[in-house]
This record gives structure tokens, C-alpha cells and sequence, in this order.
């Protein structure tokens, strides 16, 4: 994801349907990335004889919201279903991939509570009367390395197909912004860039 200059002095927004494109795949692209940290921290975390349960919730929530947002309908540059069925990776891929999405919904619920589920039962006594109300809970599934890892990997393969598709479309881009004369350019608005201050 490379320009030819790494330092421009001046950057004007393109508005076409290839750069809206571009966008999105960069956007997807950013959002594999944070699946892969988070697996990467996740691995880790699961190693530890003190691992924060609170911890692994947030970051796990953190990957299958990420994952989740790669194949929304929305914007040109989505990775779909077609995409991971075709990559290099043994086993049941879209399966695993149709989970994750699931799980999205499981972690984003605004009612369903993540962790466990409860039940409310009245605690009968010997003789047949109620003596009490007891409150149960059935803890979901615990996070393993092994699901950790194969998210992992998921996303590395996307991210690798993405990269690609990148360069492809960046340099279309490229084209079509070198053909436009030069007074359309400079009616395009411009973009603020906000750097490191090279002072510093």
C-alpha cells in the first residue's frame, strides 16, 4: 500500500466508486489486523496460570465484532463467503468462518449476556412445599487456544488475499487520477494531513 511519494505536500480527495473501494478494502484490511493483535494477545493471555477473564472477554468481543465488520454489506471493498471458501486453508474453513460471524451477534447482543445463562426455579422442600427461589446459572463456552488460533490463521489468509487486491485497485486508482487534467484536480478538496512533527 505504497505512493510514490511518502511525503506529499498536498493530497485532494477522490470521490470515484474505485477509490470508495479503496477505502473499504483499506478499512477491512485494518480491521484483519486487529483480529490478528488480538489473537496474538489472546494466545498469550491464555498461557497465563492468572489469565484475566475480563482480559480475554474484551479482546475476543474486540476480534469477532472486527472479523464481523470484513463482510458487512456495505462498500465495495468487503471480503465475502466465495472469498473464504477459496483460500489455501484445510478443514472447515467456511464453517469456522459462519461461527465467528455468529458469534458476532452472541457478543453484541444488547439482552444476552456473554458469559452464562440463568434460570430462576422454585427450590422445593421434602414435603413438596416451596421453601425457596433458586437462581441457577449454565456457563457458556470457555475460549481455548485452539479456537484463538484457527481465528488467527482465518484472518491471516484474508489479510494476505486483501493485500493483494489492494495494490491491484490502488494502482487503478492511480491511473484514473493521473488521467484527470489538471484544473479537475484542483477542484478536488483537499485532504489535512496530520504528521509526526518532523521537528521533534
Amino acid at each position: 500500500m505504497s505512493t510514490e511519494s511518502s511525503h506529499p505536500s498536498t493530497v485532494r480527495r477522490i470521490a470515484g466508486a474505485e477509490a470508495l473501494a479503496l477505502a473499504d478494502m483499506v478499512a477491512v484490511f485494518d480491521d484483519l489486523q486487529t483480529v490478528l493483535r488480538c489473537c496474538e494477545r489472546l494466545v498469550a493471555e491464555l498461557a497465563d496460570d492468572d489469565a484475566d477473564s475480563i482480559v480475554i472477554e474484551g479482546v475476543w468481543t474486540t476480534a469477532t465484532l472486527s472479523y464481523a465488520r470484513c463482510f458487512a454489506d456495505a462498500g465495495g471493498g468487503r471480503l465475502t463467503d466465495e472469498d473464504v471458501s477459496g483460500l489455501p486453508l484445510k478443514g472447515e474453513v467456511l464453517e469456522w468462518h459462519k461461527l465467528l460471524r455468529q458469534l458476532r451477534e452472541h457478543y453484541a447482543s444488547e439482552a444476552l449476556n456473554p458469559r452464562a445463562r440463568f434460570e430462576v426455579g422454585a427450590a422445593e422442600t421434602a414435603d413438596g412445599q416451596v421453601g425457596g427461589i433458586a437462581i441457577t446459572s449454565v456457563d457458556q463456552a470457555v475460549l481455548d487456544d485452539v479456537t484463538v488460533r484457527q481465528t488467527g490463521a482465518l484472518a491471516y489468509e484474508l489479510t494476505r488475499l486483501l493485500d493483494k487486491r489492494i495494490n491491484e485497485q490502488q494502482q487503478r486508482v492511480l491511473k484514473a487520477a493521473r488521467a484527470l487534467p489538471a484544473k479537475d484536480l484542483a477542484a478536488l478538496p483537499l485532504i489535512d494531513l496530520i504528521g509526526p512533527d518532523p521537528d521533534q
